[in-house]
């Protein structure tokens, strides 16, 4: 999907879920009254992470919530930038950076770099490699077709699978070298590149959040292109509420299910209706099974509740990649972790203890 449609498919998505928070009484208007002398604000950023950020916090005036705002937001444009892999950025070593010296040199990177690809190491082998950062080469190439499929649909092309099958002997997980005592990660293999989609956007709204905290901040409400992660509760104690998109964009019903979040909680969401391009009739989404090199088919949605952003948003692709009993199996063995799984035709099946989070 070109970055106009799926800003607005963003859009529609934060809509929903800041309706509810209407609905609830924690917005109206951009602003509510007064509670505990504190007012509710909102703020709107759309320039990072090629998405939309909503900001729901309170403040004793409007410039206390605003200085935490652009603190929220300076913060993610620093992650941003340093995991950029389209982007180059003056005075900064990116993930870009990292794959133009694959084969050639290591390069040396800020610490938080280190730290996600270490994360991303891990949610591999957590995932028994169904979360790969190494796909770059594959994810380039299904990218180049999905974009120009989406801005010219009646030429819209399949890669072929004997290209998608050479780039994938480039994407051994292995072949990422990270040296923690210099800061440096390399590329031993020249054809491989990191594509850290799968985990980026929940790692910073993760870390963000955590900074946050050590800041002292509460009561705020963050949605990263719906990586959608709660600090604290509403004023008035209550849990924040947020709703889950229907992902059948043509249905009436604008949502599937409400949840109450508690403190540190956070919701991601995967699925088909999101980044996507349609050839004869058919749909392939952004999210590739690393074992068939093409879009995963068996869902439309898949919805994680976990305490890390960092680790909903990349389960969330892991368990699109799964059969629904692989799925259960892994969710249902691992705590603090629930998930919602959404069949195209509606049905949805719940993690063991999903449902204790829905509001009926």
């Amino acid at each position: 999907m070109n970055r106009i449609k799926a800003a607005s498919v963003m859009l529609i998505v934060l809509l929903i879920v800041f309706i509810l928070a209407v609905q609830n009484g924690l917005l109206s208007n951009n602003k509510s009254v007064d509670t505990a002398e504190k007012t509710k604000y909102t703020a709107t950023f759309l320039d990072i992470f090629d998405t939309r950020t909503e900001i729901v916090g309170y403040g004793a005036t409007e410039e206390e919530f605003s200085n935490q705002a652009e603190i929220i937001r300076e913060r993610l444009v620093f992650y941003n930038n340093l995991f950029d892999i389209y982007n180059d950025y003056d005075g900064i070593n990116n993930i870009k950076t990292v794959n133009d010296n694959a084969g050639i040199a290591p390069v040396e990177v800020d610490p938080e770099i280190i730290d996600l690809l270490k994360f991303s190491k891990d949610m591999y082998d957590l995932t028994d490699g169904k979360v790969n950062v190494a796909m770059g080469s594959v994810l380039s190439i299904w990218h180049e077709h999905r974009e120009y499929g989406s801005n010219n649909p009646e030429r819209a092309t399949l890669p072929d699978i004997e290209e998608l099958k050479e780039a994938n002997n480039h994407t051994n997980i292995e072949d990422l070298i990270i040296d923690e005592e210099n800061n440096t990660v390399y590329l031993a293999d020249p054809e491989m590149s990191l594509d850290v989609g799968s985990t980026a956007k929940g790692y910073a709204v993760q870390k963000v959040m955590d900074y946050c905290r050590q800041q002292g901040m509460d009561n705020i409400l963050l949605s990263l292109g719906g990586n959608i992660s709660g600090l604290g509760t509403r004023i008035d104690g209550t849990q924040f509420r947020i709703a889950i998109q229907n992902p059948d964009m043509d249905s009436d019903q604008e949502y599937i299910e409400k949840l109450d979040i508690t403190d540190g909680q956070c919701v991601v969401s995967s699925g088909d209706y999101q980044r996507y391009y349609v050839v004869d009739g058919k749909v392939y989404c952004h999210i590739i099974n690393p074992e068939t090199l093409y879009p995963a088919e068996t869902f439309a949605a898949v919805s994680v509740l976990a305490d890390d952003s960092g680790m909903a948003d990349a389960l969330s692709t892991a368990l699109y990649n799964m059969t629904i009993d692989e799925g259960l199996e892994f969710v249902n063995s691992h705590d603090n972790i629930e998930a919602m799984w959404v069949y195209h035709d509606g049905t949805k099946v719940y993690s063991d203890h999903f449902e204790e989070s829905i509001v009926k």
